[in-house]
């Protein structure tokens, strides 16, 4: 039997919402353990929960991951295969969240709002190989043993640490598999302002990754090259040749959008036309913002508390 260390890392005395879900599994007792890593630097708390863990297998969590009961089951399947060092699936949108939610996560799973991403946060498809792109720590599974011994995540990223360490483990020779079945649910920001906070974040920590790693991504940039370009319409809109492109981009928005009002039938998904500039504009200043501050340096927790709530073998607290 293949057994679990799920890791939830949570800000001192924060709620953890996924406990219900976890309660919830249908797994064996004997299959799993939970740790909760409180403190304030993330990528810290899981390193130092995986160093405690007990299982073959690390689960990594939001504190707001509601888990597909199955997902354990579904995992195991495929970790069978001893070349497979990490298993993840996507980030789904609840239904029960606000509109304002939802058109969040219509962008994040949409071709033109995500792009090579998307598979992060919507169902589709069928279980394949991947790339760090299709793979989200929310939801994610590593081999303990493949994950100390690469070091665990760069402690100096937050966020982006785990694409980082999926780009190690690709690069040692193990495969990474996206399973779409293996969903959980996590809503999306509650505010515009949380959203643009998370954009400009995915950028910096895009950009800080590439300044660690030294690998360089020109699909992860484009939105940068997007925002610098409509900096030179601004100073030279009168040119046709150079409006060409963003005449292109309107377009495709007014498409993207068209259809995702017709797939829904939600007509306030019309604001998708500005959710999209909006977005990668926002993204690409913090791609700008990352390059210009270089490398980072660790978030200091030395308060940081591992806190094991479940045992292997026990039943979870409260069932």
């Amino acid at each position: 039997m293949i057994t679990f260390s799920i890791i939830i890392p949570v800000k001192a005395g924060g709620h953890v919402a996924a406990l219900d879900s976890i309660r919830n599994l249908s797994a064996d007792a004997d299959s799993y353990e939970l740790l909760i890593a409180e403190g304030a630097a993330p990528s810290r708390q899981r390193n130092l929960a995986a160093s405690s863990a007990r299982g073959e297998l690390l689960y990594f969590l939001d504190d707001d991951s509601l888990i597909n009961p199955e997902n354990l089951r579904l995992c195991a399947e495929i970790m069978k295969d001893e070349k497979v060092a990490v298993v993840g699936g996507p980030s789904v949108t609840p239904a029960s969240d606000s509109p304002l939610q939802q058109l969040f996560g219509s962008a994040l799973s949409s071709p033109l709002g995500s792009g090579a991403v998307r598979g992060r946060y919507r169902v589709f498809g069928a279980v394949r190989e991947t790339t760090e792109k299709e793979l989200i720590l929310c939801n994610l599974v590593i081999r303990r043993s493949v994950f100390m011994e690469l070091g665990g995540f760069d402690e100096r990223l937050y966020p982006n640490e785990e694409n980082e360490l999926l780009d190690r483990i690709k690069s040692s020779g193990f495969k990474l598999v996206h399973n779409p079945a293996m969903y959980v649910h996590r809503s999306q920001r509650k505010s515009l302002k949380a959203f643009v906070r998370q954009m400009f974040a995915y950028g910096r920590g895009r950009a800080q990754q590439t300044l660690i790693s030294g690998s360089f991504s020109l699909v992860s940039f484009v939105p940068l090259f997007f925002t610098l370009y409509l900096f030179l319409v601004l100073l030279f809109g009168g040119n046709l040749l150079l409006l060409a492109p963003l005449l292109l981009y309107a377009a495709l928005a007014a498409l993207f959008t068209s259809a995702a009002i017709c797939r829904t039938g939600r007509l306030y998904l019309l604001a998708l036309l500005l959710i999209y500039p909006l977005m990668h504009c926002v993204n690409g200043c913090g791609l700008l913002y990352g390059l210009l501050g270089g490398k980072p340096v660790p978030l200091r927790d030395d308060n940081i508390v591992i806190r094991r709530i479940k045992e292997f073998g026990q039943d979870f607290p409260g069932s």
